[in-house]
């Protein structure tokens, strides 16, 4: 996708069969109203532009409005649609069609061009957005920043239940795939990698069956199909080296846009080679009774790692932890604010760890709260020295070095409960509680 052509802007198409609708349908409802008239500000666009760059703004195919792109992506994030389900809702929605600026003559872009678009922008798009609206909102709303409330939670990934007979399923059926996709690219490769697919199902499904003995049999019977699971992915890498060996000496001879889709087919080969032989490893060093670091839960997201945090209803969670941290212009019951984007870290990384970068941001955002309130995950030295630039007074839920009045402990108290609400709120209504941007 990096050759598409993105244009800067499409406005409100008016046709003569929007003056045929009443009122009630042409008008925004009110969430959709309020997102329009922050959207509407030159700084979004303007981040699109520099991230996209100048030199590929007018080349390649044509693809689809810069505004109609972010319009897109805003309800999509905000009710967790997948990217179908949202072409879907926008074909059936006048609503969401006016919001996003696509005429009822014109069709809907294809899922697609939106996924790939999404991918080619990068997350580091949507944390420059995020900065930019927090300007806006501090400069032209008026926001005074009063207290700032931090927390951390695990982004889960949108994997399912990782077993280690599943990833080495999973690695026999990439490599095949990866395989077909750089034959195709280099025409002439006599290697190829056969798909075990097959052959790995029938051993998961044996495996399914003999867990259901409860005797010490089945233990062995687990290990022993699990081990030849691995053996299938092992003689699939071994084709797929073969098979990448042979594509690197032939890629120097293609001409035309042919060396790019080679470059690209040979990248992900070796990439999902690196991935399967981690997956092998890990299968003889469970068995082995070795102790496995940075362990792969997921082929399709190797950033993912579990994290056990204990909790009764999802004792392991496999993702990444994300630090919060909200900013308030008062400490009341019910206090709203704004997010500073927030701070990603594989495994289960420490509170302590993530908020000097969350200070960072923080502070290249220009924000200086008189309060800060943390939960008792965070140490009071580390915590203190981190906050030490911001100059706030820090609140430490447990700790005994909180300074103040009772009065003023108990409300800060009371405010760094509602962090709690908000990251509820995040995952339930925003789609923070799994991540589908991939």
């Amino acid at each position: 996708m990096p050759g598409d052509m993105l244009t800067k802007q499409a406005g409100q198409l008016e046709t003569v069969w929007d003056a045929v609708f009443p009122e009630l349908l042409r008008a925004l409802p009110d969430e959709l109203a309020r997102l329009d008239q922050v959207l509407d500000a030159p700084q979004v666009l303007k981040q699109f532009e520099q991230h996209w760059g100048r030199a590929k703004l007018h080349v390649g195919r044509p693809s689809i409005p810069m505004v109609t792109y972010v319009r897109l992506i805003a309800p999509k994030h905000r009710s967790g649609w997948g990217y179908e389900r949202l072409v879907r809702q926008a074909v059936d929605s006048f609503h969401l069609r006016r919001f996003c600026r696509i005429s009822i003559l014109d069709e809907i872009p294809d899922e697609s061009t939106v996924r790939k678009l999404t991918r080619r922008l990068g997350p580091e798009l949507v944390d420059d957005l995020t900065r930019e609206v927090v300007k806006l909102a501090l400069k032209e709303r008026g926001f005074r920043v009063r207290a700032m409330r931090c927390d951390s939670t695990v982004l889960e990934s949108d994997i399912r239940y990782p077993t280690d007979c599943g990833l080495a399923s999973d690695a026999v059926k990439v490599l095949a795939r990866a395989a077909r996709k750089l034959r195709a690219a280099i025409p002439g490769l006599t290697g190829k990698v056969r798909n075990r697919g097959r052959a790995a199902g029938r051993r998961i499904r044996e495996l399914n069956r003999s867990l259901a003995r409860r005797t010490g049999e089945a233990k062995r019977e687990v290990q022993r199909l699990t081990e030849a699971v691995a053996e299938l992915a092992k003689a699939s890498m071994g084709q797929a080296r073969r098979l990448l060996e042979e594509a690197k000496q032939s890629a120097t001879s293609l001409g035309g846009s042919s060396p790019r889709q080679a470059a690209r087919a040979i990248a992900e080969l070796e990439e999902m080679i690196g991935l399967s032989g981690k997956v092998v490893e890990q299968i003889r060093q469970r068995f082995a009774g070795e102790k496995i670091a940075e362990r792969l839960v997921s082929l399709f997201d190797p950033d993912a790692r579990p994290i056990r945090k204990g909790k009764r209803p999802n004792p392991n969670q496999f993702g990444q932890m994300t630090q919060y941290a909200e900013f308030t212009a008062n400490t009341r019951r019910g206090a709203r604010g704004l997010l500073v984007p927030p701070i990603l870290a594989p495994g289960n990384a420490h509170e302590d760890t993530l908020l000097p970068e969350t200070v960072a941001e923080v502070m290249a955002l220009n924000l200086r709260p008189p309060e800060a309130v943390f939960d008792r995950g965070f140490t009071t030295r580390a915590t203190l020295a981190a906050m030490a630039e911001l100059g706030s007074k820090v609140f430490i839920a447990g700790s005994a070095k909180n300074e103040g009045s009772r009065r003023t402990r108990k409300r800060l108290a009371s405010h760094r409960v509602g962090c709690e609400g908000r990251i509820a709120h995040l995952k339930r209504e925003y789609g923070g509680g799994r991540s589908r941007l991939r």
